[in-house]
């Protein structure tokens, strides 16, 4: 059952569904991850009847980046483009609904937001295109969910909300890197900051 309701206004934001961050085999696995195909299927499942945009993001990374710890990032190797870590994971129903799929670091660069990539040290954003499709298309209303809360789905939330968009967060269809609740607080206290409304946020 979806959590919240859509129609041809809203955009639907599913992040980085992917197999290294969503199946236990994968190289940067997030507890949980696995266990929100079927959510997230219902989400969009409703989306799709209420006519809404579906959006699909994934992590594109090249081999070789500064975004890897191998190459003097932060995060272990992950999503390297074409390999079957930066696969959707089996059993997500969005191939054939999505109105568009946004790769993130294609480049290089650090690809958290659906909205916008850096290049690794710099403070200058990079737009993706999705501000524009989604105002070309009428959006209003932005619902994101996918993984991970406290990274990328945060970031594109609070990017969303930047740019103009009535922007919500399906809680219970996330799961976070860092599940401490100094975490859950910090990114509660972002979106609260930002205006986000947040469905099925911890009490």
């Amino acid at each position: 059952m979806s959590a919240t309701e859509y129609d041809a206004l809203t955009a639907l934001i599913v992040v980085d569904m992917q197999n290294d961050f969503g199946h236990p085999d994968g190289s940067l696995f997030v507890e949980g991850g696995n266990q929100l195909v079927e959510p997230i299927n219902d989400e969009i499942a409703a989306a799709a009847q209420g006519s809404a945009v579906i959006v699909v993001t994934q992590d594109w990374h090249p081999a070789t980046t500064p975004h890897f710890i191998d190459d003097g990032g932060v995060w272990p190797t992950h999503c390297v483009a074409g390999t079957w870590g930066a696969e959707l994971i089996d059993g997500l129903d969005p191939a054939s609904r999505a109105s568009a799929v946004i790769r993130k670091g294609t480049k290089g660069e650090d690809g958290y937001s659906a909205f916008s990539m850096r290049e690794p040290g710099s403070d200058i954003d990079i737009p993706t295109g999705l501000a524009g499709l989604l105002r070309e298309r009428c959006i209003e209303r932005v619902v994101v969910c996918g993984i991970a809360t406290d990274v990328c789905v945060s970031a594109t939330a609070l990017s969303a909300a930047k740019a103009g968009f009535n922007t919500t967060v399906l809680w219970d269809s996330t799961r976070p890197v860092y599940a401490d609740n100094a975490t859950t607080a910090r990114v509660l206290g972002e979106f609260a900051d930002a205006s986000v409304t947040v469905v099925g946020a911890p009490a």
